[in-house]
């Protein structure tokens, strides 16, 4: 049973890592699938201009309900998030998803807005258009910490599919979070959907992968893939900065400008607020960590790129194989060995490199038994384009407002499959 801890006392070091333990992997089986795909807002009439924040809260306000059940929220460069409830499989999720897409998307063309799913934005510079408090303390302590320009990119013009799993039964944590990264720079390269920001070509497949390797690895980085994940996150969550220290009564979020561990917070060695931490601070600090895979109860995949169909569901469901199915995982493990940590190289080459085309070659080969009748054309689409070496991104137009314009049309039917 995790330790109780009531939200306003403050903490001591043994509670915050007893709590944070117990909260990271839930155990139990396999086979829950939830997805959250970002895309990039953009007005089919001014694409060059970012929709103003009034606009965007309007034009989702609006929305009727969705027959999927996702949530809607809004990232703080006007992104929109669909979050699709977990479901028994990649092929009721990826349903889910794309029935509310369409309801999402006829929404937004009502207001002549477009969805753009791509790992950047191809065509605007990076802006923050959110007022929220939080937004605008990362942005300052991202400031503060050196890397800003990367901090506003990955905030405001960055967008992701996220797959989350469930953690399994305990014995098998372990090989489960350290497979999950292991295959993480294949899945990287072959997701890759983010050759152009900011209106120019940047010289590497996923520019999303880029900018959150020029964050604060101690934020960002990846867990070290050890026998004990639980304990490893709470001791990855302890040491890891603390980003702001929010106001109790006002909601007002005060960045916090040095490298300040949150143990340090704590023990008092180095006080924040004028107070000690409590179990809502523990909570909030864990929100602004993300490393690639992030433990939730289950787990978070978020090192993929936001793709146009077919390729963010083929990624979904492939992405499921390998760490779901036992078979699939035992060659996966076995053809990401020689590239396992290679992440800048992902990121740079994408499938060009040769190393991480062949592994790519192999994964998505020994995912395909598994993956659901439904979306068998999808992802065999996804196996072609990586025998040729190439990702989604590498079929966007090179001009910067026709790649964000094209990925905001309609799914293509399954006639018209690469």
């Amino acid at each position: 049973m995790a330790p109780v801890v009531e939200e306003c006392t403050a903490l001591d070091l043994d509670a915050a890592a007893a709590a944070v333990t117990a909260a990271a992997l839930r155990p139990g089986p396999v086979g829950t699938v939830g997805l959250e795909l970002e895309a990039h807002l953009v007005d089919l009439d001014a694409p060059a201009d970012r929709v103003p924040w009034e606009r965007v809260t309007a034009a989702v306000a609006g929305l009727p309900p969705l027959p999927g059940g996702s949530r809607v929220t809004l990232e703080p460069g006007g992104q929109v998030e669909l979050s699709g409830p977990p479901l028994p499989g990649a092929g009721a999720a990826v349903a889910a998803l794309r029935a509310d897409r369409a309801v999402l998307a006829a929404a937004l063309a009502g207001d002549r807005l477009g969805l753009a799913p791509l790992g950047t934005d191809p065509l605007r510079a990076p802006a923050r258009v959110s007022p929220a408090p939080r937004y605008r303390a990362m942005e300052r302590h991202f400031a503060a910490a050196g890397c800003g320009d990367a901090g506003a990119a990955m905030m405001t013009a960055t967008a992701s599919l996220q797959v989350n799993l469930d953690a399994g039964p305990r014995e098998g944590w372990g090989a489960r979070v350290s497979l999950a990264h292991r295959i993480g720079p294949v899945l990287v390269a072959l997701s890759a959907c983010s050759p152009l920001a900011g209106g120019r070509a940047t010289g590497w497949r996923s520019a999303r992968q880029r900018v959150w390797g020029a964050l604060d690895q101690r934020r960002c980085g990846p867990l070290l893939g050890g026998p004990d994940p639980a304990g490893e996150w709470a001791d990855y969550a302890l040491a890891a900065p603390v980003m702001l220290v929010r106001d109790p009564g006002s909601g007002a979020a005060e960045p916090v400008r040095a490298r300040v561990p949150f143990a340090d917070w704590v023990t008092g060695a180095a006080p924040l607020g004028g107070r000690r931490p409590t179990a809502a601070d523990l909570d909030y600090h864990l929100s602004t960590l993300f490393p690639p895979v992030r433990p939730r109860g289950y787990l978070e995949i978020r090192y993929l790129d936001a793709a146009p169909e077919p390729w963010w569901p083929a990624l979904a469901a492939v992405t499921t194989a390998l760490l779901d199915d036992a078979r699939a995982a035992d060659a996966a493990a076995d053809a990401t060995a020689p590239v396992a940590g290679a992440w800048t190289r992902a990121a740079r080459d994408g499938l060009a490199d040769p190393a991480l085309r062949a592994a790519a070659g192999a994964c998505v080969a020994a995912a395909l038994p598994a993956v659901p009748a439904a979306l068998r054309p999808e992802a065999e689409a996804l196996a072609a384009l990586a025998e040729s070496g190439r990702c989604p991104g590498d079929l966007l137009l090179p001009d910067p407002v026709a790649a964000l314009l094209t990925a905001t049309l309609p799914p293509p039917g399954p006639e018209d499959l690469p």
